[in-house]
């Protein structure tokens, strides 16, 4: 009788994502304060949905690479979460309650 070897995760949460040229443009343009509207929501989207893997989910099976795995994965998961909340987060809401 062999011995069974596991399948590979289909990912691991440490390889970088995928990108492509437009992908790299927006983030740049970002980063140096040129980017158009257009340009900021896609390196964004690209921020949240692809680099911080947000709405994916981390759980990584395996012992103790898994959890290591799933550890790195939540909190790639974290980051995207805390943008998508300042996103989404009510301003005027935060200022009253800043003022008192």
């Amino acid at each position: 009788m062999t011995a069974r070897i596991p399948k590979p995760a289909p990912w691991s949460p440490w390889v970088p994502p995928k990108y492509e040229i437009h992908d790299v443009v927006a983030i740049q343009a970002v980063a140096g304060g040129t980017a158009t509207p257009e340009q900021q929501q896609a390196a964004m989207r690209y921020i949240v949905d692809n680099l911080a893997g947000t709405y994916g989910m981390s759980y990584c099976p395996g012992d103790g690479d898994g959890r290591r795995d799933s550890d790195f994965a939540e909190g790639r998961r974290f980051v995207g979460l805390q943008l998508v909340k300042l996103i989404k987060l009510n301003v005027s809401l935060l200022r009253r309650k800043q003022n008192g």
